[in-house]
C-alpha cells in the first residue's frame, strides 16, 4: 500500500467510499436519477465549486507518492486516453470517448477532435439511449419498483444506526432534501445524491444536461441514429445485485468524508480531464491508513458494474461498429484495464489507437 502525508489527514477510512462515489459516477443510471431526485431539493444560487487537486498538492509536497502513483497507473493497460480511435479494413474509422456523467463545462467541452468526430458520425451510441426520454424511462422503471424502492416495508431508518442515520439525515437536508422523501429509496440511489458536489447538485437542479445525454439530444436534434448499449432497468439490476449491507457502508463512509469528498470529485476530474485514468485507483489507495485497506466491497461492483458490463457493451458494439462512422460515448472507467472497452474491441478484430 503506498503511503503518503495524506494518509493520516485527507480522507479517513476513505479507500470503500472513494471507490465507490468514483465508480457511481460512471453508472449513467445514477446521473439521470439525479436529475429526478434533486427536483426535490430547494432551488438556491448556485455555488462555486470548491473541491482541490490533490494530485497537484502530492507532486508538490510528496514527490515520492506521487512517482508512486504515476508508476502504478502507468502499469494499467490503456489506462492513458479517454479519446480513441477505431479502425477496421475497408470501414470508415469510428471513435470512443470515454466520459464522466456530470454537467461540469470543462468535461462538457470534451478533448480536442472529440466534437469533430462526433459531428461526423452518422451514429452516436450512448449507455442507454433512455436518456433521449428520461419521463418514459422512469416511467418504465416503476413497472420494476423493486430495483429503485424497498418493496417489502423496509425503510432506510430501518437499516442505519440512530447515529449513521442522523448523519444521512443532515447530509439530504444540507442538500435540501427531506429524509421522509427518499426513506424507502434503496441506498445505492441515496449515494448518488448524498456524494454530489454541491455546485453539480445545483447545475443538475437547473437541469443542465450530463455529456452522454447532451450528445444524445444533439445527436437526435441533427436527426443522427442514436443507439444505446444498455437500459437503465439493466444497469439498476447489476446495482441490486450487490448486498445492501456494502452499499449502506459505502454511503455512510461517503458522508463521513464531508466537504473532503469535494476534493475526491476536483481530483478525478482533473485526472479525466488530463486522461490519467489509469493513475485513479492508485491515487485513490494512497489516502488510506495503514490496516484499513478493505475493498472487498469495490471488487465486487468492479466484477459487475465494470467488467460484466464491458463484455456486455463489446459485444452490443460490435456490429454497430462493424458499419463504420460511429462515435460511442461511455463512462471512462469503462475503457481502460485487461477487460476494458479498449481492450475487448481489440479482441473483436479492431484497430484501437489513442487520439490523446
Amino acid at each position: 500500500m503506498i503511503r503518503s502525508i495524506f494518509a493520516g489527514t485527507i480522507l479517513q477510512r476513505a479507500q470503500t467510499a472513494a471507490l465507490w462515489v468514483f465508480a457511481a459516477l460512471h453508472v449513467l443510471l445514477l446521473a439521470s436519477v439525479c436529475l429526478v431526485i434533486t427536483s426535490l431539493a430547494a432551488r438556491a444560487e448556485t455555488p462555486a465549486c470548491t473541491g482541490r487537486d490533490l494530485i497537484a498538492e502530492m507532486k508538490a509536497k510528496d514527490p515520492a507518492a506521487y512517482r508512486q502513483v504515476v508508476a502504478e497507473g502507468e502499469k494499467i493497460p490503456n489506462g492513458r486516453g479517454i479519446f480513441w480511435k477505431i479502425e477496421k479494413a475497408g470501414l470508415p474509422p469510428s471513435y470512443l470517448l470515454g466520459t464522466m456523467h456530470v454537467t461540469d463545462p470543462r468535461v462538457l467541452k470534451m478533448p480536442e477532435g472529440a466534437d469533430a468526430a462526433r459531428a461526423d458520425a452518422k451514429t452516436i451510441v450512448v449507455e442507454s439511449d433512455e436518456v433521449l426520454d428520461e419521463q418514459k424511462a422512469m416511467a418504465g422503471m416503476l413497472s420494476k419498483p423493486e430495483l429503485t424502492m424497498f418493496t417489502d416495508g423496509t425503510s432506510i431508518e430501518s437499516l442505519l444506526t440512530k447515529d449513521d442515520l442522523a448523519l444521512l439525515s443532515d447530509a439530504l437536508k444540507q442538500r435540501g432534501v427531506p429524509l421522509a422523501a427518499v426513506s424507502r429509496m434503496k441506498p445505492w440511489l441515496l449515494m448518488g445524491l448524498v456524494s454530489m458536489p454541491a455546485c453539480e447538485m445545483a447545475r443538475k437542479t437547473e437541469n443542465t444536461a450530463f455529456l452522454d445525454k447532451q450528445l444524445a439530444l444533439d445527436a437526435a436534434k441533427a436527426g443522427k441514429s442514436v443507439k444505446g448499449l444498455e437500459t437503465f432497468a439493466e444497469q439498476l439490476s447489476t446495482l441490486a445485485a450487490i448486498p445492501v449491507d456494502i452499499h449502506i457502508k459505502s454511503l455512510i463512509e461517503a458522508i463521513k468524508l464531508g466537504p473532503k469528498l469535494d476534493d475526491v470529485f476536483e481530483t478525478m476530474t482533473g485526472l479525466y480531464l488530463s486522461g490519467d485514468m489509469g493513475m485513479t485507483i492508485p491515487f485513490l489507495k494512497t489516502v488510506v491508513p495503514e490496516g484499513e485497506d478493505d475493498d472487498s466491497g469495490y471488487a465486487e461492483f468492479e466484477e459487475l458494474v465494470v467488467r460484466k458490463r464491458n463484455l456486455l457493451m463489446a459485444e452490443r458494439a460490435s456490429p454497430i461498429l462493424n458499419e463504420g462512422s460511429t462515435f460511442i460515448a461511455v463512462g471512462a472507467l469503462h475503457l481502460p484495464g485487461d477487460d476494458g472497452l479498449v481492450e475487448l474491441l481489440r479482441k473483436q478484430g479492431f484497430t484501437v489507437t489513442a487520439v490523446n
